[in-house]
C-alpha cells in the first residue's frame, strides 16, 4: 500500500512540477514585459520615428525574453523527468541549446532581425516594398516580419528572407500636379494666380511640408501649355496631397477665369 501511495505521489510531481514551472514562466514573462512597456511607452515630445524605433527594439527584445524563458521552463521540466540538463547546457552552452532547440532558420532570422534594427533598414509604421508586395510594417519580430498593404492584405516573411527592401519612409515624398492651361491664355497671369494660390495654401495643407513650388512649364502639349507644380510632404503622403492640390488649382484658375483644356468632339450635320 505504501508503495501504491508512493508512486502516485511521484506520478503526481510528474504533474505538478510541470504545470507550477509553466506558470512561473508565464508570470515572469508577463512581469518583464509589462515593466519593458512601461520603460518603452509612448513619452511627450519624442518624435515619431523616434517611438516607432523604440516600439520595434521593444518587440524583438520581447520575442528574444519570450524565447529564453520557453528554453529555461523546458530545461526545467527535463530535469523533472531525470533528464540531466547542467551536461546539456554545459556542453552546449545556453546559447548553442536555444538555437539547437528553435531549430536552425531561426538562428538565421534572428541574425537577419538584429541587422534589420542596427541597420535601421525599416521600423513599424514604414512603407516598404517586398518581391513586389507594398505595404506598412505592423509587427518585427523574432522570425517573421508583417507587412500590410492598403487593401488590409498581411504577408508573413521570414526575416532571413527580407532582402531586395524598398523603404518609401525614409525620406520625404513629393506632390507633382501638371496641369494645363489654354495657349490663349496671358501666362504671366496664370503664373501670378499659381504664386499667390502658392502662398495662400502655405502650411494649411495636411501632411505638406514648406511652399507649393511653381517649376513653371513643363510642356507644350498639343491643346495646353501644361505646368509643373511640386510640393514636398510627409513621408508616402504625395497621393493624398496631390488631390488637395488639384482642387485647390482647378479652383483657383476657375476664379481668375483661366481656361483649363479639354478634349472635345465637334460633331458636324453635313447638309
Amino acid at each position: 500500500m505504501i508503495k501504491i501511495f508512493d508512486t502516485f505521489i511521484i506520478d503526481l510531481n510528474y504533474i505538478i512540477y510541470p504545470i507550477v514551472y509553466i506558470i512561473i514562466g508565464l508570470i515572469s514573462y508577463h512581469i518583464i514585459k509589462n515593466i519593458i512597456n512601461k520603460i518603452t511607452g509612448n513619452k511627450k515630445g519624442i518624435k515619431k520615428h523616434q517611438q516607432q524605433k523604440v516600439n520595434t527594439v521593444r518587440i524583438i527584445i520581447l520575442n528574444i525574453i519570450k524565447y529564453i524563458i520557453v528554453i529555461l521552463v523546458l530545461l526545467a521540466i527535463l530535469s523533472v523527468f531525470g533528464i540531466n540538463v547542467k551536461s546539456i547546457v554545459a556542453g552546449l552552452g545556453i546559447t548553442t541549446a536555444i538555437i539547437g532547440l528553435a531549430f536552425q532558420d531561426l538562428a538565421k532570422d534572428l541574425i537577419a532581425g538584429v541587422s534589420i534594427i542596427t541597420e535601421n533598414q525599416y521600423e513599424i509604421g514604414d512603407t516598404i516594398e517586398v518581391d513586389g508586395f507594398m505595404g506598412e510594417v505592423v509587427f518585427i519580430g523574432l522570425k517573421t516580419t508583417r507587412i500590410r498593404n492598403f487593401k488590409g492584405a498581411t504577408k508573413i516573411i521570414a526575416n532571413h528572407n527580407m532582402d531586395n527592401i524598398i523603404n518609401y519612409s525614409l525620406h520625404s515624398s513629393l506632390a507633382i500636379v501638371d496641369v494645363g492651361v489654354s495657349y490663349e491664355d496671358d501666362l504671366d497671369k496664370v503664373e501670378k494666380t499659381l504664386n499667390d494660390l502658392a502662398d495662400e495654401l502655405y502650411n494649411k495643407i495636411p501632411k505638406s511640408k514648406g511652399k507649393m513650388q511653381i517649376l513653371g512649364i513643363n510642356e507644350l502639349s498639343e491643346s495646353s501649355v501644361v505646368y509643373r507644380i511640386v510640393l514636398e510632404t510627409l513621408p508616402m503622403a504625395h497621393i493624398e496631397v496631390e488631390r488637395i492640390l488639384k482642387k485647390e488649382i482647378k479652383q483657383a484658375l476657375d476664379k481668375a477665369k483661366i481656361k483649363i483644356p479639354y478634349k472635345q468632339i465637334e460633331v458636324h450635320n453635313g447638309k
